[in-house]
Parts: C-alpha cells; structure tokens; sequence
C-alpha cells in the first residue's frame, strides 16, 4: 500500500514550517537554555494558534480530534525546526488526561505538561508533571543534560514510556535529522578546501547521501506507525520507528559534524542545536535497545 500525506496534511506541516522559520527558533532555544522562557512560550502560543495541540484532544473537549497522522507532522516540523519546549510530553499526556479540564487547556496552548520518562523536560516550567502511569508528581533536582536547551530534572517514581511519546519523538529526531542534511549539503556547497568546494569530494558525498538513504528509510515506518495508532500493531510499529529514527538521526548529526569540523558544535552555530538534540533524543522515549526488545517480542 502507497501512502501520502494528503492536501491538508502537507499544508498543515509546510504552514507550521513557515511559522517555525519566522519566528526565530534558534534564539528561542538559546534563551530557554539559559533560563529564559519568554521567547519559548511566545512560540509555544502561536504553534498552539496553527493547531499543534488541538490535533491531540478530542472535540468533544476541545481539541479538533486526535489525528495521529497531523501530529507526527507537527513533531517533524518542530524537530526541523529545534523548537524548545516540552511538545512532545505535552501532546504524549493527553492519551492520560481524559475527561479533565486539561484537554481544554492543552488545546489552546495555556497548559504546559512534562512526563517523567524517566526525568522530566522543563518540569520548572510545566503546569503539571505526569509520570507514565498517570501519576502526578514534583519535580526534583536539576540534571546535567547533553543538550541544554533540554532540561531535565529527577522526578521519584519516573520512568517507562508511552507508544504516542515515542511516535512523536521518532517525528521530531526525522524533522532533526531531515535540517542537519540541508544545512551540511548547503555547507559542502560553499566551503572551499584545496580551491574546491567539499561538496566535490567523493567522500563528502558518499557521506551525506548515505545519511540521506537512512532517513528516507526511517520516514516511512514513523508515518506508518502513526497510521497504526489504536491497533493492536501499535506498540511494534513505534518501536521499529523509534529505533530508525534514532539511528538516521544521530547519524546524521554525526555526519554534519564531520561535514562542518569543528565549528559545527561550536554554541553561535545553529547547527549545534540540532547536533545536541539529536544526541539527547537518541535514547528519550526508550533506548533503542528496549525498542529492539519489543520489535523482536512481537515476531
């Protein structure tokens, strides 16, 4: 079977990219990091306005239905986009909240919700802090993170993950992954090194497109996950998509590291947020070897 986004799906996501790109996503993040919300949550405000959140609670509270599809767009796109903010927990914490005011709240972009999965994203600035068994909690201490824009802290009970959580955040390491490719083609065309550009070089090259094929290959299995949400397939096709996903990504973010030297971790570079990131999520939501487990318990 051939599956496409259809015409509301694709202007969905080209309009959040649009919105993302405008609003200036990297100075966003590099104030979350150094612990100032405020750009954040202005862009939180207005990917609720474009319908991320509504896209994740029933219209019965709210929200414009739960379209598991439209959401692993959005996730993309805010990956592309290295959005700060805990979206991921958020949206994965609706399947939790039935029947509460919190779906109301979720919906318009005025409830912010971290998991503990096992620490929490940006618990000081979260609403509520849910643990995977849908139990509230306080947050703890503050943790070193490998991407500081991601802040994590201890939360007692924390751990496990949910199949929504782990379909998202496979979504967001493609989008990730997909701004890494582009930024290093575009870097390999224009860097010069022995009078060429070190696009022209045939390891430059077998290097990109190889991240290229792996992130092709992950795509398909996220969106084929998202179509399999509520089935009885669901847990094994997000973990096939977890681990693709995981693997294209950092790949990719070890790729464009290669690609850009030394400046690419460097903190004034933008690609940097989406090399940390891509480290940080590799293991979020499950390790790669849990999602292995699960694939291989399903056969």
């Amino acid at each position: 079977m051939k599956f496409v986004l259809s015409a509301e799906q694709r202007m969905f996501g080209e309009t959040l990219r649009k919105l993302l790109a405008e609003a200036g996503t990297a100075r966003a993040a590099r104030a979350w990091a150094a612990g100032d919300p405020a750009p954040g949550r202005e862009l939180w405000s207005a990917a609720a306005g474009a319908g991320v959140f509504a896209v994740a609670v029933p219209e019965a509270d709210g929200g414009m239905g739960v379209l598991p599809v439209e959401l692993a767009v959005a996730a993309e796109e805010l990956g592309r986009a290295a959005a700060p903010g805990p979206y991921v927990e958020t949206l994965a914490a609706t399947e939790l909240l039935g029947g509460s005011d919190w779906l109301a709240r979720i919906a318009e972009g005025d409830a912010v919700v971290s998991m503990a999965v096992p620490h929490a994203l940006d618990a000081d600035v979260a609403d509520l802090v849910l643990t995977a068994d849908d139990t509230r909690r306080e947050p703890g201490e503050l943790l070193t993170s490998l991407d500081p824009a991601r802040r994590l802290f201890r939360v007692e009970g924390g751990g496990g993950f949910t199949g929504l959580g782990a379909l998202l955040c496979a979504a967001q390491q493609i989008g990730l992954g997909q701004a890494l490719l582009d930024v290093s083609v575009e870097y390999a065309k224009t860097r010069q090194q022995f009078g060429r550009a070190i696009g022209e070089y045939q390891a430059i090259k077998h290097h990109l497109a190889s991240a290229m094929v792996e992130l092709e290959f992950a795509r398909p299995l996220v969106f084929g996950a998202a179509l399999s949400y509520g089935t009885p397939d669901f847990a094994r096709d997000v973990s096939a998509a977890k681990v693709a996903a995981s693997e294209a990504s950092y790949g990719m973010a070890k790729t464009a590291l290669q690609v850009h030297g030394a400046i690419g971790y460097t903190d004034e570079y933008d690609p940097s947020l989406w090399i940390r990131k891509a480290r940080a999520l590799y293991s979020a939501w499950g390790t790669p070897s849990e999602h292995r487990a699960r694939v291989m318990a399903a056969l």
